[in-house]
């Protein structure tokens, strides 16, 4: 197997020293380097930029500079999808967000992990799972997604949340680890249209 096939596969893989991965790592970082640069009043030539390096769009989207990610063609896109200032995809595996997801700044969603074991780790090796966003999701200030995580649709996870595992439909979760807090009940979401958000 190549080091790109047990990445795929989910296994351990070179990631530091196997020279596709390198090069494949290094058009994309020049990509995310022209995009950063790229005035914002140039809206149509950055998305063509994004939209050329990830996997999958769907619609309009929105990534405010700076952004960086590892591969770009990992990364799929659902409609009306909106990520702010500071957003870091490490793309080892596949980040497949839904339609309808907002992101707030500084949030990072990591593929990528290392062995407990040091010789290993040492070796440049590491893994990389998948991690899956539904629909209609908010991700506040500061929220890190690590390797293999499901987010359910309907979520908002709350700001500084340190997402270590999978997340259910419907729900606020907050925390680190981040954890359920409560569902989204129609009683909450009456009360916000009415001017009294639910504490």
């Amino acid at each position: 197997m190549t080091e790109k096939e047990k990445c795929a596969a989910g296994i351990l893989y070179d990631a530091n020293y196997d020279e596709n991965l390198l090069q494949e790592r290094d058009r994309c970082k020049d990509i995310c380097f022209e995009y950063n640069s790229t005035k914002p009043s140039l809206l149509y030539t950055k998305k063509d930029l994004l939209r050329n390096l990830f996997g999958k769009t769907n619609g309009d989207f929105m990534i405010q500079a700076p952004f960086w990610c590892d591969y770009g063609y990992n990364i799929e896109l659902g409609k009306n999808f909106y990520a702010n200032h500071d957003l870091v995809i490490l793309d080892g595996a596949k980040v497949i967000f839904g339609d309808n997801v907002f992101i707030a700044p500084y949030c990072g969603f990591h593929t990528a992990g290392h062995p407990i074991d040091a010789q290993r780790r040492n070796q440049g090796l590491e893994y990389a799972w998948p991690i899956t966003v539904g629909d209609n999701v908010w991700i506040g200030a500061g929220v890190q997604v690590c390797p293999g995580v499901t987010i359910g649709s309907n979520v908002v996870i709350g700001a500084g949340s340190v997402v270590t595992k999978n997340i259910p439909d419907n729900v606020i979760a907050v925390g680190n680890p981040c954890r359920v807090l409560r569902e989204i009940t129609e009683e909450e979401i009456n009360k916000e249209y009415a001017g009294k958000a639910c504490t």
